[in-house]
């Protein structure tokens, strides 16, 4: 790889998300999987669903660039799945090990909410508006998915939160 323009600047980080999309889709059915709270359970599947229209998304900007989509192996969420999958394999409580794979998938997700805001900043600034627009659609629901899984987390007015669960096992 060398970076020797913007436009292929963003071309690395389109491969790079690509892939960490691509890896992410086999890691969020392990960790439906292993989830005991069912608000959980529903957010990885549904952020699953979201994973695979990012895919689609990608695909369409790489198309709009006039690109091959594929992916340059995206190390960063290698290392976050490999932590994410040794938090399902652990032997423990349930509760606290449902805000272990919250605390997992929220590092995933502001690795992507990063990576999408830095592709789109860039793909603006090159003047290439609909695949900014479609960056931002994929910012958007990253965003979103990270309040979500704050929300399971924390719980709400009137419930407790998977955090305040897992206190109960000190």
């Amino acid at each position: 790889m060398e970076l020797t323009s913007m436009q292929t600047l963003l071309v690395h980080e389109l491969r790079d998300l690509y892939d960490a999309e691509n890896q992410l889709v086999m890691a969020l059915p392990k960790m439906a999987e292993a989830a005991t709270n069912l608000d959980l359970k529903e957010a990885f599947r549904t952020h699953l669903q979201e994973t695979t229209n990012q895919i689609a998304r990608l695909n369409r900007v790489f198309q709009a660039l006039g690109i091959p989509p594929n992916g340059t192996r995206c190390e960063a969420m290698e290392g976050l799945i490999a932590e994410g999958e040794k938090i399902v394999r652990v032997p423990g409580d349930p509760d606290v090990k449902d805000a272990a794979l919250i605390a997992a998938a929220q590092r995933v997700e502001h690795y992507e909410i990063s990576a999408y805001g830095s592709a789109r900043a860039h793909a603006k600034l090159l003047e290439f508006d609909d695949a900014a627009d479609l960056l931002k659609d994929s910012l958007t629901e990253e965003s979103k998915a990270d309040e979500k899984l704050n929300k399971i987390a924390e719980g709400g007015l009137f419930t407790s939160g998977v955090n305040q669960e897992a206190t109960k096992t000190w």
